[in-house]
């Protein structure tokens, strides 16, 4: 479905009375679309600014509305007029819902509304250069939006200039272990840890570091029953990655996990027991979509919970 609009075509403005695009910087911005995922999203990103004392912005993003040239009124008998009124107004009423929301779980947060009828990609990453953090549910309300969302979701995270904290379902009977962090043992692990690092210490939680590897000596020595060899690169690896973050955050207790296999399906696995899952990509770089591709996404698309992407510049 073609939702571009035609020559002859206008929509709404990209902004409405009352709400404004600048917005502090620092601020932790969030998707607000009425979903039950964004009403998640929403009450992880209130508690987020409360513990953070950042300001937080709500961004709604108005559904397309053609509206074609004046000739077409007639034989179109729609008021088109009506119709971009009603949009406006629903979109302010979530806002207003939201924003409610917010003053009720976080009474000391400063919030501001942003409402746009600009590609939803293009306003949220806009909004990404001066804001701390972009919180996201992931899908919508009905199929299509669940499409869309969910897209929007996965290009965000990718382009971003800050974390993006994409807030997926998950099962709130079950116990959460603390925050989990992916690593690799390289210095594109560094910016996902401290996060992971800082996100343990503002919510009083412990940190699990999942390092994933695949080992041919050790998958032939389980195969014919033999004892494993030590791992002792793979623990030098996870160190490095750690180094300096002990002294910087000592009140987080943590946790090293070594596992072998492929990174995505063992992070994708633990996020079964994870209060939130953090994993890096490379961006400004020729191989960024080899490298998001590897397992960001895949743990963004599938993972039981949040899940924060951080970005990592290319060296």
């Amino acid at each position: 479905m073609d939702l571009s609009p035609r020559p002859d075509d206008r929509t709404l403005p990209a902004a409405s009375a009352g709400e404004t695009a600048h917005v502090p910087p620092g601020s932790i911005v969030v998707g607000v679309d009425g979903s039950q995922t964004a009403a998640q999203a929403l009450v992880w990103a209130c508690d987020q600014a409360d513990l953070e004392q950042r300001p937080l912005t709500l961004v709604h993003v108005l559904e397309p509305v053609q509206v074609p040239a004046s000739g077409m009124y007639a034989t179109t008998a729609i008021d088109y007029g009506l119709l971009l009124d009603q949009v406006r107004e629903g979109g302010a009423a979530l806002l207003g819902a939201a924003e409610a929301t917010a003053h009720e779980r976080a009474p000391g947060v400063v919030v501001h509304r942003v409402m746009s009828s600009a590609d939803p990609r293009g306003v949220l990453l806009g909004l990404s250069r001066q804001a701390a953090m972009v919180v996201l549910g992931s899908r919508g309300r009905g199929p299509l939006r669940s499409l869309l969302l969910g897209s929007v979701s996965v290009s965000v995270s990718k382009h971003a200039s800050c974390p993006v904290v994409v807030r997926r379902p998950d099962h709130p009977q079950r116990p959460r272990t603390g925050v989990l962090v992916g690593v690799d043992g390289t210095a594109r692990s560094l910016p996902a840890v401290e996060f992971a690092f800082r996100m343990a210490s503002f919510r009083g939680r412990p940190l699990i570091v999942q390092h994933s590897y695949f080992d041919a000596t050790e998958a032939l020595a389980i195969q014919r029953g033999l004892p494993a060899p030590e791992l002792a690169d793979e623990q030098a690896l996870v160190a490095e990655s750690l180094a300096g973050m002990a002294e910087k955050f000592p009140e987080v207790d943590v946790e090293v996990r070594l596992g072998r296999g492929f990174a995505d399906h063992n992070l994708v696995e633990a996020s079964r027991d994870a209060d939130l899952v953090v994993v890096g990509h490379q961006v400004d770089g020729p191989l960024e979509d080899l490298l998001y591709g590897s397992v960001a996404p895949i743990v963004v698309e599938h993972a039981l919970g949040a899940v924060a992407v951080v970005p990592v510049s290319a060296p």
